[in-house]
């Protein structure tokens, strides 16, 4: 969808919400709450309780970086009275929609303002993967914040704060939903401490694993696409040294995910020796928890580099 498509649609969706929001004479009194991601919207559910009607705009599991949001996704962020999303351009096709929502009053609360941000670092080799248009959208930072427990734990807690300022009264769950995810990060720690420590290395799909890795204890070894967007592209020179480093660094698993080319991984294993290992590193699971999808994530990654 091009810049002027969405810009489009952002302000043709505007203009129909003045001229027509109360056409039958109807108003509602409950709160309305707009979030970007399922991850994020696990969180703000149970935090929001009852207090508000919470809309989760991504569908489960489907790789943000991709995604490209409808008409009727960017009326829901002009009608919100808040606006959770991740940031440092994770919601790539929002961005227009997300200015045209806060310029028109809307409460925009986004989670990486209150998390220790990672920059992302440049190559230092002589050759550079392709620097497209994704690549300069996240010259912010990493976006992928979900993978840390404990800073969710900090998110959760602002957010509270947040909602508490907009007239949304969540009473004490986002202390409560704190402290658990709190008690999660240590439980994370010792099941990753379980690992010995030459063990701890990572190759993934892109650069998704950065602040789990921080967290955790782990080791960043290289990507399939060295990128923060599983959209990025890559070339034959960084993925024939992504293999000399695999090889080198004697890593037995690749950790593959939502928007990584199975081609080439599988062609990297097979060269390499090494396993691949799907994560579900965007996908809620069947108890749609914020918990159980980091429990299965940690322990998908210890199971694998521990066999």
């Amino acid at each position: 969808m091009t810049s002027r498509r969405i810009s489009f649609i952002v302000v043709s969706v505007l203009a129909l919400a003045a001229c027509g929001g109360e056409s039958d004479g109807e108003t509602s009194d409950r709160r309305s709450v707009v979030v970007s991601t399922p991850i994020l919207g696990a969180l703000v559910t149970e935090i929001v309780g009852d207090a508000a009607e919470v809309t989760v705009l991504m569908p489960n599991g489907v790789d943000p970086h991709g995604w490209e949001a409808s008409p009727k996704e960017i009326e829901a962020l002009s009608d919100a009275d808040v606006v959770v999303i991740n940031g440092l351009h994770l919601e790539e096709s929002l961005d227009e929609a997300i200015d045209a929502a806060r310029d028109g009053g809307v409460r925009i609360f986004e989670a990486a303002d209150h998390v220790d941000v990672i920059e992302h670092a440049e190559e230092e080799s002589g050759e550079s993967h392709s620097e497209d248009e994704s690549e300069h959208e996240h010259a912010d930072g990493d976006p992928h914040i979900w993978t840390d427990a404990a800073a969710m734990a900090e998110v959760a807690l602002a957010l509270g704060d947040d909602l508490a300022e907009a007239g949304i009264d969540v009473g004490d769950r986002a202390s409560v939903v704190y402290e658990r995810l709190l008690a999660l990060d240590d439980d994370l720690r010792r099941s990753v401490e379980t690992l010995d420590e030459n063990d701890r290395k990572l190759v993934t799909g892109h650069e998704s694993l950065a602040y789990l890795a921080r967290a955790y204890g782990f080791v960043l070894v290289g990507a399939v696409i060295p990128g923060l967007s599983s959209e990025s592209e890559v070339s034959a020179g960084e993925l024939s040294s992504l293999k000399e480093l695999i090889v080198a660094e004697k890593v037995g698993v690749i950790f593959s995910e939502a928007g990584t080319p199975d081609q080439v991984v599988e062609a990297i294993a097979d060269e390499t020796g090494a396993t691949v290992v799907v994560l579900d590193t965007h996908l809620l699971p069947e108890d749609g928890t914020y918990d159980t999808f980091m429990t299965e994530l940690v322990s998908a990654i210890v199971s694998a580099l521990s066999s």
